[in-house]
């Protein structure tokens, strides 16, 4: 008899074993539409939260809930620990000093965060911008990754320019020179595309973004759920994620920043918490992170992001990813075999990740997915807050799968037989 060889032996035991993740997260316990088992294939949109998550948050309200940093009793004091102990933890997470963490709303709070306290700078500042100045963004971002530098290009006068994708959904890079400027002071990018799955190149990008002095800020809301990030290996200055994409709360968001530059950069709200002094007159701000935290913060939902964030580090994120990357190869090969269905973005594996777009010809994606809910499966169906990509695409909508942790090989094969059952339906209207 052949025996497995030592590295098979070790691929077998780092593999997920998603049924088994299942019963940590309580909402797989329940059951949709007519007593069917919850496929749920919608990640990309918000992550389903572990039990541990759960009771950690309700845990802060029930037993240790005051003002943050406001109080000098007990309470105050147990809740301020939690709170600055979720920041460590995110920011061992991402390789971080402690002081480079802010807590916001979500990634969109953290991003327009960015964009309004650049407008906030004074014309002598690092990240003052005029009318002769580039942001440059890519053509797959997120609205969230968009509009605000939109909007920014619009109240300074700078030019809006941006990297086109390839017929393979990838950044054209091949002029890059001409995008990124010496006039460039702004490069905002997704690391991996909520649409496509693209997983974007940030070397040559990062690096000629730093040749001509620009800042580059990453949306790493469907990277950092997923992969190891070492933001001192990155090499971006700034990076936004949401809790609620990895596994944590709805309701709290990250903002990390290079010190040197959060200490430069100037408040995006005022009151509470964030100054250092106060006359009727003037007033003076706190060193970051406290700068950028006005107010009673998302007290609970950070530190239910902490106790998400340890959940991912005990599994391991490279295992997840992997995990992933199988589920992924498996659901290409499944769709490819369908002659009716066209998949956007990269058809293999190379720098993508567990997010397939793809459309099925003559029905509409709303109509598919409404099929495929009616047997248990949840997808996302629209423009996925990327219309300028679905333009380029030549689409007004597409159906994506979007794969975590606990999904397994059961649910891509219902996912495939599923799309196959909508042809025969709408086939037979």
């Amino acid at each position: 008899m052949a025996t497995p060889s030592t590295q098979t032996i070790n691929r077998r035991s780092m593999r997920l074993d998603a049924q088994e993740l299942r019963k940590d997260f309580p909402i797989f316990q329940r059951t949709v539409r007519g007593g069917q088992r919850l496929i749920y294939l919608d990640s990309g949109a918000t992550s389903q939260k572990p039990r541990v998550v759960i009771e950690e948050e309700s845990n802060f309200y029930s037993l240790t809930n005051a003002a943050v940093h406001r109080g000098a009793h007990q309470l105050a004091e147990e809740a301020t620990d939690a709170y600055e102990g979720a920041r460590q933890i995110v920011a061992d997470f991402l390789g971080a000093k402690l002081d480079e963490i802010i807590f916001t709303k979500n990634a969109t709070e953290s991003l327009n965060l960015l964009a309004y306290a650049f407008s906030n700078s004074e014309p002598s500042g690092r990240f003052h911008l005029k009318k002769q100045d580039r942001i440059v963004v890519t053509e797959m971002e997120h609205h969230a990754n968009l509009i605000p530098w939109q909007q920014l290009a619009k109240r300074s006068g700078a030019t809006l320019a941006w990297f086109s994708i390839d017929g393979q959904g990838r950044l054209d890079l091949s002029n890059i020179e001409e995008v990124i400027t010496v006039n460039t002071k702004v490069v905002a990018l997704t690391h991996q595309s909520n649409v496509l799955g693209t997983i974007n190149p940030l070397t040559a990008i990062v690096k000629r973004a730093h040749e001509v002095g620009a800042i580059v800020i990453l949306d790493a809301c469907q990277s950092a759920p997923h992969l190891e990030i070492d933001v001192a290996t990155l090499g971006v200055d700034f990076l936004a994620f949401s809790g609620h994409k990895s596994l944590g709360p709805t309701g709290v968001g990250v903002l990390w920043g290079r010190v040197d530059l959060l200490e430069q950069l100037p408040p995006f709200l005022y009151g509470g918490s964030m100054i250092e002094t106060v006359t009727m007159a003037e007033s003076t701000w706190a060193p970051p992170p406290r700068r950028f935290e006005a107010g009673v913060p998302n007290m609970a939902q950070a530190v239910g992001l902490g106790a998400a964030l340890n959940y991912l580090n005990k599994i391991g994120l490279s295992r997840i990813h992997e995990h992933e990357m199988e589920l992924t190869e498996q659901l290409l090969l499944g769709l490819s075999e369908n002659s009716d269905v066209e998949i956007f973005g990269p058809n293999n594996l190379e720098m993508r990740g567990e997010v397939v777009s793809f459309g099925l010809a003559n029905i509409h994606p709303h109509d598919l997915g409404q099929y495929l809910d009616s047997r248990g499966i949840a997808v996302r169906t629209g423009h996925h807050c990327a219309w300028p990509l679905n333009r380029r695409l030549g689409v007004n909508a597409t159906t994506r799968a979007s794969l975590y942790l606990y999904n397994d090989s059961l649910d891509i094969d219902a996912l495939i037989e599923g799309v196959r059952g909508a042809q025969l339906y709408f086939g037979a209207r």
